[in-house]
């Protein structure tokens, strides 16, 4: 009991923001609760009122255990049937959410414009049935748009889509101008992502044609996910340079971030772990470098404490590519004169939307970094400048194949990268 007491108290003490916006959702959840709960007393039956009710108050007390989900993962299950039960709370209390807030815009909009506008004011009683029965309809429909979201979100985190970006590197050698790399990140292989959609991706991946294959971590979510079978999977990979890989943070999770180096090995592969290798082509050479997922640190001066000692693994003399999981050891990338780093880790949000020319994301809560190219001036003074921004250090974060905790994306199709190197300018 104290161990259990301790793991949740040291979860609770690094997830303040995530309770705060767990407290609003179930906020919204006591709203629906009631609701339900009158409806429920309309029932003239009692024996099928008391059941009702009773598969109301199960449903607050599975809802409550998918909040309470992340500080206790190692005593719920996330694969089979319950798991499946949680993923689908975890929907209902985001739609659910989203939708009581639009249905409340509705009212409200209806309600200003009615004072606001003395025309809507007139009119008989029939009228004004007529324009409550409008309204009426318009929060349902905006209130049903959330969860008609989610299920296109579903379906779509399958849509492999392909993306060619070119990339200028800093000291990148005439020779090995149109070098192609093709990545791919967190694939999270599980109940949610089968090993025969990684073999889709690959075999994709594959006919890209790439010089040099890369896996940027989240090999797997949980405990007990299918981890030899998704490298197995990852090991039909084809490069002349081979396949290069680095741990992420659910690899540090679930403790498998050593046997997933084993694993990479006897499927023709290598994972490093603050190691660097020189690879040569066309008579030119390139410094590999993979680290382990680089944690946050919650003091001042976080963003240059990662990449402790990646210093002696970079090379001078050659182009340094560094595999790292998460996109904020950039800032020390670039102080330390790596000119190109490949990242995951944000899954691009798995749910974005366009507002005021910029994509809002979930992942802008802890990176700058959310997709895509970014770019810092290289040496000491990096870590101070603006992102996005022109640079000598190159960033690009893969926006990942699978999913984690809703098995969605929105406007962040899951990804498959061929990035094509040219000399920077």
């Amino acid at each position: 009991m104290i161990i259990l007491f301790k793991h949740i108290y040291a979860r609770i003490s690094h997830g303040g923001t995530y309770l705060a916006a767990m407290s609003v959702l179930y906020l919204a959840q006591g709203i629906w609760f009631a609701k339900a709960w009158r409806l429920s007393g309309s029932v003239r039956r009692p024996a099928l009122r008391k059941l009702l009710r009773c598969l109301w108050v199960a449903a607050g007390m599975v809802l409550f255990a998918t909040g309470m989900d992340p500080f206790m993962m190692s005593f719920f299950p996330h694969q089979g049937f319950v798991y499946w039960v949680f993923t689908a709370a975890r929907g209902w209390l985001f739609a659910s959410f989203l939708g009581l807030m639009a249905m409340a815009a509705v009212r409200i909009t209806g309600w200003l414009a009615s004072n606001a506008v003395p025309a809507l004011r007139g009119g008989g009683s029939g009228q004004g049935r007529s324009r409550r029965t409008f309204l009426r309809y318009c929060a349902f429909l905006a209130g049903s748009a959330p969860f008609l979201a989610l299920a296109y979100g579903y379906s779509a985190r399958m849509k492999y889509h392909v993306r060619r970006v070119d990339v200028p590197v800093a000291n990148l050698p005439k020779n090995l101008d149109g070098l192609k790399i093709v990545q791919l990140s967190d694939i999270h292989a599980g109940d949610f992502m089968p090993c025969d959609e990684v073999r889709r991706a690959v075999e994709t991946a594959n006919q890209l044609g790439a010089d040099l294959a890369v896996v940027t971590g989240d090999f797997i979510s949980w405990k007990g996910d299918p981890l030899e079978d998704c490298i197995s999977e990852l090991g039909r990979l084809r490069a002349p340079l081979g396949v290069w890989g680095c741990n992420g943070n659910h690899e540090r999770y679930t403790r498998t971030e050593h046997l997933s180096q084993k694993l990479f090995h006897r499927y023709g592969m290598k994972l490093l772990r603050m190691q660097n290798a020189e690879l040569e082509w066309r008579g030119e050479k390139i410094n590999m470098i993979g680290v382990d997922y680089q944690p946050q640190q919650g003091s001042p001066g976080w963003k240059m404490k990662m990449l402790d000692g990646v210093d002696a693994l970079v090379r001078k003399g050659m182009p340094n590519i560094l595999l790292s999981h998460n996109p904020n050891s950039f800032y020390r990338a670039a102080a330390l004169g790596i000119e190109l780093s490949l990242a995951g880790h944000t899954h691009g949000g798995q749910i974005s939307i366009g507002a005021g020319g910029k994509e809002l994301s979930p992942a802008l809560f802890y990176t700058e970094f959310t997709a895509g190219m970014y770019n810092l001036p290289s040496g000491p003074q990096g870590h101070e400048a603006s992102v996005p921004g022109s640079g000598a250090a190159a960033l690009y974060v893969n926006r990942g194949l699978g999913t984690i905790w809703i098995p969605v994306r929105i406007d962040v199709p899951p990804e498959i990268t061929l990035l094509t190197l040219h000399p920077a300018v």
